[in-house]
């Protein structure tokens, strides 16, 4: 079955860095886009960030480029996000998720907090 594992939350001050994993089983991760999406506290799912199968397209919501960076490793089935340089409006829960096809996330890990707080 389909499973996405998210990793790598934590709590960090800001200007830090953290790098979120998300290990994915269960279907053929190099033919799949992929997701960040995040929630922050008490508001609704907020896209970050995706990328295709073969790394060769990547976007980002306004407010994370030039500070996060999401890379896959289609050998090990992971998707990262690395985020540097990091605010406390970053602080949120963040979700890997798999694009079936068209934008339709249809399946989506437990999530990792991560909160930038000094």
């Amino acid at each position: 079955q389909v499973q996405l594992v998210e990793s790598g939350g934590g709590l960090v001050q800001p200007g830090g860095s953290l790098r979120l994993s998300c290990a994915a089983s269960g279907f053929t991760f190099s033919t799949y886009w992929m997701y960040w999406v995040r929630q922050a506290p008490g508001k609704g799912l907020e896209w970050v960030s995706h990328i295709n199968g073969g790394s060769t397209n990547t976007y980002y919501r306004d407010s994370v480029k030039g500070r996060f960076a999401i890379l896959r490793d289609n050998a090990k089935n992971t998707l990262y996000l690395q985020m540097n340089r990091l605010l406390p409006e970053d602080t949120a829960v963040y979700y890997c998720a798999r694009d079936r096809r068209d934008y339709d996330l249809d399946y989506w890990g437990q999530g990792t907090q991560v909160t930038v707080s000094s």
